[in-house]
């Protein structure tokens, strides 16, 4: 039996407050909900399913901070899973059909977060690509300095100092000093 939202919610807040047996059950649960929610949408692979389920634990475990108790969890946690399922058949360079696509562009703040997202993605494609990579993969994507690094094969602290200077070099735009 799938454990409905209020239960996801209920185990998610638990888990914030450092409830661990909570954190457990919260992310054991999910896996038949995002299961369903990747099924319903994609049409090809398993394995593709699979991955995107455990990339999207993963994403909701390192995000979680970001969950706001007074909202919705059902909102936020398919925000998270649609920009996995999107991003996967990006970097494949693949494309599918993606079922019940008005249902998710209706979903609560959808276009808004997707305006946002091209709005960064706009502004961080202006910066030099050492400091828009450092940014997207420390900001964006939640790695810590060494994991950027390693990805980068470049020093932590030049990780640092491109992230400081990328930001700097943001903030001065938004302003409109450049």
């Amino acid at each position: 039996m799938r454990a409905d939202e209020s239960q996801l919610k209920a185990w998610m807040i638990g888990g914030l407050d450092g409830d661990t047996a909570c954190q457990t059950q919260f992310l054991r649960a999910l896996v038949p909900v995002l299961e369903a929610f990747y099924r319903r949408r994609m049409r090809d692979g398993r394995d593709d399913i699979d991955d995107l389920v455990q990339e999207t634990l993963i994403a909701v475990h390192t995000r979680r901070a970001t969950f706001d108790r007074d909202r919705p969890f059902g909102g936020w946690l398919f925000a998270i899973a649609r920009y996995k399922m999107v991003d996967h058949f990006r970097r494949g360079g693949r494309t599918c059909t993606i079922e019940g696509l008005d249902d998710i562009l209706v979903a609560e703040g959808f276009e808004d977060a997707s305006n946002a997202r091209l709005d960064v993605d706009r502004l961080l494609d202006e910066l030099p690509p050492k400091q828009s990579q450092a940014i997207r993969a420390t900001r964006l994507e939640g790695l810590n300095t060494s994991e950027a690094a390693a990805r980068a094969k470049m020093g932590e602290s030049d990780v640092k100092v491109s992230v400081h200077r990328g930001l700097k070099a943001l903030a001065a735009r938004i302003r409109g000093e450049i």
